[in-house]
C-alpha cells in the first residue's frame, strides 16, 4: 500500500506531512530547509518514520515557480513517486474539505488528502535539454518586459522633455535590445544543439501560422510534460473553453480557462488571426464558426485551440503538417 506524503514548498524551507490514517486524517509533520541538506534529511525522515520501501511512497507536491523543482528532482532520483500538482486543482480540493484558513502545515496536510482520495499520475523530469531551452525563454520573457518597461519610461521622459533621461534611457534600451538579440541566436543554437528538439520545430513551422516565436515557446510546452491527448495538452496551455451558466438567470458565452501561461496565450491569438487566412483547416473552422453566429472572439479562441492540437497532432505522429481534407 502505498503512502501518501504532502509536502508545501517555499524558497527557504518545506512542510512534510505523513499521511498516518487517510481516514481519521492523523498526520505526523516536519519542516526541512530546501536545500541540498534538506532533501537529504527529508529522505532520512521517511525511512524511518513510515518503514517503507522508496518505491512505495507517493509524494505530492504543487508547483511553485521554481522552487520545487530540485526537491522533485531529488526526490524522483531517490525512487520516490512524485506528483506536481496544478495549485487550482488543489484549491479546489480543500475547499471540497471544508478547509478554511491557510498556512504551510495545512497546506501540507491537504495535499498529503490529495494523494490519497486522486491518486495522482506520477511526474517525469524534463529532458535536460527541455529545460535548458525553458529557462532560456524564460529569460527572453523577463527582457521583453524590461524593454516595454523602459519605452514607457521614455515615452514619460518625452513628455517633459528631458533629453538627459531621455538619452540614459536609450543607452539602456540599446543594451537590453543587443542582450534580447543574443539571447535568440542563443536559443535557436540550442535547438539546433539537439536533434530532437530541431527535428520537433521544424514539425511544429509545417503548421501555417506558426513561426518560428510561437514554435519556440510550442516546443517547450509540449516537450515539458507527457501530454496523453491534444486536449489534455490545450487544457494545460489554457485555450479550451469554460461554461458560464448558473442557474436560470446567468448565461453568458464560454471563455476561455486561461490557466497556463499568458505569454504563450498571446503569441497563439497572434497566429490564429494569420492561421484564419493561410491555414486550411483552421480557416474552415473559422468560417462555419462564424456562420453559425459565433462572435469574431469566440472563433478565434476556437482557432487558438485548433493550432495546439495540429501541433500536438505533428509531434505526436512525427510527420509534417497535411491539411485535414487532404487525401
Amino acid at each position: 500500500m502505498a503512502v501518501y506524503i504532502g509536502i508545501d514548498v517555499s524558497k527557504r524551507k518545506f512542510d512534510c506531512a505523513w499521511l498516518r490514517d487517510p481516514d481519521r486524517v492523523k498526520v505526523k509533520t516536519k519542516v526541512f530547509g530546501n536545500d541540498t541538506a534538506g532533501h537529504a534529511a527529508v529522505l532520512d525522515w521517511l525511512a524511518q518514520q513510515t518503514g517503507t520501501p522508496a518505491d512505495q511512497i507517493h509524494i505530492i507536491m504543487e508547483a511553485t515557480g521554481i522552487y520545487h523543482e530540485a526537491l522533485a528532482q531529488a526526490l524522483y532520483e531517490a525512487g520516490l513517486g512524485v506528483s506536481v500538482m496544478n495549485p487550482a486543482q488543489v484549491r479546489e480540493f480543500a475547499k471540497s474539505l471544508g478547509v478554511r484558513g491557510k498556512n504551510d502545515r495545512k497546506d501540507s496536510v491537504v495535499l498529503a488528502r490529495y494523494g490519497a482520495a486522486r491518486r495522482p499520475r506520477l511526474w517525469q523530469p524534463e529532458p535536460a535539454a527541455v529545460r535548458g531551452l525553458k529557462a532560456r525563454l524564460a529569460r527572453l520573457e523577463a527582457l521583453d518586459k524590461d524593454i516595454q518597461r523602459e519605452r514607457n519610461r521614455r515615452e514619460k521622459a518625452e513628455v517633459v522633455q528631458a533629453e538627459e533621461i531621455i538619452a540614459s534611457i536609450d543607452t539602456v534600451l540599446d543594451a537590453l535590445r543587443a542582450e534580447r538579440d543574443r539571447l535568440t541566436r542563443d536559443i535557436d543554437d540550442h535547438i539546433d544543439r539537439h536533434p530532437a528538439l530541431k527535428k520537433d520545430r521544424a514539425l511544429l513551422e509545417s503548421v501555417p501560422g506558426i513561426g518560428p516565436t510561437v514554435s519556440r515557446r510550442l516546443l517547450a510546452t509540449l516537450r515539458s510534460r507527457d501530454f496523453t491527448s491534444a486536449r489534455q495538452a490545450a487544457a494545460f496551455i489554457g485555450v479550451i473553453p469554460v461554461p458560464w451558466d448558473s442557474g436560470s438567470s446567468v448565461h453568458g458565452p464560454p471563455r476561455l480557462s486561461k490557466a497556463g501561461n499568458p505569454k504563450l496565450r498571446q503569441l497563439l491569438y497572434m497566429a490564429a488571426i494569420v492561421s484564419t487566412k493561410h491555414n486550411p483547416d483552421i480557416a474552415a473552422q473559422y468560417q462555419r464558426l462564424t456562420a453559425r453566429g459565433k462572435s469574431d472572439m469566440s472563433a478565434l479562441g476556437g482557432a487558438m485551440r485548433k493550432l495546439v492540437h495540429l501541433a500536438y497532432g505533428v509531434l505526436k505522429h512525427q510527420t509534417p503538417y497535411q491539411p485535414q481534407g487532404a487525401t
